[in-house]
């Protein structure tokens, strides 16, 4: 048994398992995330407090098309069985993608399922998310990465309906630099750009009817969380940005699940700086038309 004050996790993700009881956390898992990759552990609890593992459900096998920088994997119940999207540094152009993989159950294991990488091939791209469509039309939406592009992009993509590749060309949704609270990201690597960085997206849909996107960037070289919400109802927005960071204490690359009792519930990890991250829930409330954390 493990808490979360001694769990180092990025990326976390909770899916929750209500005939069980159990609520899964998967998330970045190696300790060293910007390395060689091992692969993906899942830990399971019944309080978001205390966990069971790890255990775990990727491992690659030896003709695997990357080696490094296994990153933010999601889970969702599709189709007969669960889907995982994870990001994945090839090793033929050494740049990023989101895959798509399957398993029977929660635990897995996860096996590929697309051919590589579902994003753009000439594309470093990262942390794409399931989004379905009233239509039942299935999306990634993933961040063309601001190391390419300066200012860092969210992007919206169709799938085909067995998730295993994109149809038609991606749109962009926002760029880092429209919102009104991020700052320019100081890179030691890249410092003849502006940089503007888009991390972590993540979509959901409010008692209110509300389409919202969580993302993630930075204000002054610290992580933050920055919520939209799309004007339309629809993935293609527009979007409207809330005016301030929904967390900025050094927090981010978050989702919302329901906890078992009926709280909507945000899942970060903080702080940014591997090995320290660690995974917190706070819960979220809307109020005036924006999201926001409970008693704030």
């Amino acid at each position: 048994m493990i808490d979360n004050q001694n769990l180092q996790i990025r990326d976390p993700f909770v899916l929750p398992a209500a005939e069980q009881g159990i609520y899964y956390l998967y998330g970045s898992t190696d300790s060293n995330i910007w390395g060689r990759g091992t692969g993906f552990n899942v830990y399971t609890g019944k309080d978001l407090e205390h966990w069971e593992g790890p255990f775990p459900v990727f491992r690659p096998e030896a003709d695997f098309y990357a080696e490094r920088n296994f990153w933010a994997p999601e889970v969702y119940a599709y189709g007969q069985g669960y889907i995982m999207f994870a990001t994945f540094r090839r090793k033929d152009n050494d740049l990023l993608g989101t895959a798509v993989l399957t398993a029977p159950q929660p635990l897995g294991p996860f096996k590929p399922h697309s051919e590589g990488p579902v994003t753009p091939q000439d594309w470093s791209s990262l942390d794409g998310t399931l989004y379905v469509d009233a239509g039942n039309q299935p999306w990634m939406i993933f961040c063309h990465e601001w190391q390419q592009t300066g200012d860092g992009e969210v992007c919206a993509m169709r799938l085909t309906e067995d998730l295993k590749s994109a149809m038609g060309e991606p749109v962009t949704l926002f760029r880092a630099s429209e919102a009104p609270w991020t700052t320019p990201f100081v890179s030691a690597r890249y410092p003849d750009q502006i940089n503007y960085v888009t991390d972590g997206p993540y979509l959901f849909r409010s008692a209110e009817g509300v389409l919202y996107l969580l993302w993630a960037s930075f204000i002054n070289n610290r992580y933050a969380l920055g919520i939209v919400r799309s004007a339309s109802g629809e993935i293609t927005g527009p979007w409207i940005h809330q005016p301030e960071a929904l967390y900025q204490n050094d927090g981010g690359h978050a989702m919302v699940f329901e906890t078992f009792d009926g709280k909507l519930m945000l899942a970060i990890h903080t702080p940014n700086q591997t090995p320290e991250e660690r995974p917190i829930f706070l819960e979220l409330e809307e109020a005036g038309g924006e999201m926001r954390m409970k008693g704030c």
